[in-house]
């Protein structure tokens, strides 16, 4: 079995100091679960879920084997090259320690977005990469996309929902995707692709973000969470064309994103289509 040293770019993560920084930090997170290798991270905490794991799994994998973005698209990485990591949330049951109030489901779709937002925070501050979101779920580095985000409710979990991340920190050009233009951080010129930091960082801002977010019942206004959303986003103002699930295709600007989550796109005629769920193209 070859060693997690032969890459010295690459060093793993560190359990212990992760650990350590989880249970002194105030946020959410209850348990590490840091693997060398798994199929899915996003699989392994809903399987978790289904299993009455609580609210707080974090689990991380230093290489995935059989990831899966959204329509199911694969996303894999070399061993030690990325961040990608799962979290278990259960937005439904209030938390009365904390004064959190049961979140209504119809708000669980800005949950992509509010991972989004601690992502985009996390690569601009300490990787000092120019960074901004692409509506719904990825981080874009000019047009390549540096990460991905996927939500997804758990069946049988008691209202549990997984939300996923994974971002290239230090792939080359030669280990990238081939069915999408994409990036990493190194390719970018980050100041820094220290995987610990970058991670203890995007979950002290994860949690802060999902404390703000419970904190208001999943107002995403009060919470400052849409604020902030739309600060960070690329897509707002933009001509785009979006392909919709029925397989229909909306042409027009993306002129905001709604109180609900959703992407408001203006077409020709000036009228205005709320879009819940597509793939956006940014058209130049």
């Amino acid at each position: 079995m070859s060693s997690p040293y032969t890459d010295l770019d690459r060093p793993p993560l560190n359990a212990r100091l992760l650990s350590r920084a989880l249970v002194t930090e105030a946020g959410p997170w209850t348990r590490l679960d840091l693997r060398a290798e798994t199929g899915s991270t996003n699989a392994d905490a809903a399987g978790a879920a289904r299993a009455g794991e609580p609210e707080g799994l974090v689990v991380v994998a230093e290489r995935q084997t059989a990831g899966r973005g959204r329509r199911d698209r694969a996303w894999t990485s070399p061993a030690r090259a990325g961040i990608t990591l799962s979290v278990l949330l259960r937005p439904g049951v209030p938390v009365a320690e904390r004064d959190w109030p049961a979140v209504p489901p119809a708000a669980y779709g800005w949950l992509p977005l509010l991972a989004g937002v601690a992502l985009v925070e996390t690569v601009t501050r300490l990787a000092e990469v120019p960074a901004v979101l692409k509506w719904p779920n990825d981080l874009m580095v000019g047009d390549l996309k540096c990460a991905g985000i996927l939500a997804e409710g758990v069946p049988n979990g008691v209202g549990a929902v997984v939300v996923g991340i994974g971002l290239n920190v230090t792939l080359r050009e030669d280990e990238l995707p081939t069915d999408r233009p994409a990036t990493s951080l190194r390719l970018a010129g980050a100041a820094l692709t220290d995987r610990d930091p970058l991670l203890r960082a995007l979950l002290r801002g994860l949690g802060d973000w999902y404390g703000r977010w419970r904190g208001a019942g999943g107002d995403a206004e009060d919470s400052g969470l849409r604020e902030a959303y739309l600060h960070h986003c690329g897509t707002v103002g933009r001509a785009v064309r979006v392909q919709l699930p029925s397989g229909a295709e909306l042409v027009g600007e993306a002129a905001t994103v709604d109180a609900g989550g959703q992407l408001v796109v203006r077409d020709a005629g000036g009228v205005q289509h709320s879009v819940a769920a597509g793939d956006v193209l940014h058209v130049r």
